[in-house]
């Protein structure tokens, strides 16, 4: 079996174990295969596995590697990465769910191209905040003490679909607390989905009930 296929299984079993372990704190949490810096060769045996939910950090890498294999297969392709305001229109063509929504200029934008361009007419979008848990300067994510009155302006204001809440937790800090953070906000503001969770701790977000994990180096190895 080829290796990162082997990988994927062993993340699935794992997933499964953990879900049946809380299974009366959350329903499944669905696996993002995150496959920046990957290309065809390694995505491919994961592909025709049948899994579908696939993550990438750049939209103009996503683009090229993702529209050609579209052609044969169904996918539901999520942005994890920072979203500059002038690829905003790409990550639209390009994205099925955008996960990294974080200040006025990127969800004003969004929602002038969703409203004034007949190609995202029909496109059902999930779109969901980052929240900086951390509050850490250098990361991206709206701020805590914003992010009430953001999620009610992106989804009241601009009529955005506000699928779900997203974080990344600080190195140095037990990503179990901002788990449950992000988990309240979601639970506080009528938001059911939330996406946390990576390679290194997504066991302990299933524990807090996340909707997605977000997996790559697990599966494919160090970039």
């Amino acid at each position: 079996m080829n290796n990162s296929l082997n990988n994927y299984m062993q993340v699935l079993k794992k997933m499964e174990s953990e879900h049946k372990k809380f299974k009366f704190i959350n329903e499944s949490a669905k696996l993002i295969v995150v496959t920046k810096t990957f290309g065809e060769n390694e995505i491919m045996p994961i592909l025709k596995s049948g899994h579908f939910i696939f993550g990438e950090n750049k939209v103009q890498e996503a683009q090229k590697k993702w529209n050609p294999l579209r052609k044969n297969f169904d996918i539901e392709l999520h942005l994890i990465g920072p979203l500059q305001s002038n690829k905003v229109k790409l990550a639209l063509e390009t994205f099925d769910a955008i996960q990294t929504i974080d200040r006025e200029k990127i969800a004003k934008k969004i929602s002038l191209h969703l409203t004034n361009e007949q190609i995202f007419q029909d496109k059902s979008f999930k779109f969901f905040i980052q929240i900086n848990t951390g509050n850490e300067v250098q990361k991206s994510g709206c701020r805590l003490e914003n992010a009430k009155e953001f999620i009610h302006w992106c989804k009241n204001d601009l009529k955005l679909n506000i699928y779900g809440l997203m974080c990344i937790p600080p190195l140095e800090d037990s990503p179990r607390k901002h788990f449950k953070i992000l988990g309240s906000l979601a639970q506080e503001n009528e938001i059911s989905h939330t996406s946390m969770g990576m390679s290194s701790d997504y066991l302990q977000a299933i524990e807090f009930g996340a909707s997605y994990v977000r997996v790559g180096s697990a599966i494919f190895g160090k970039r």
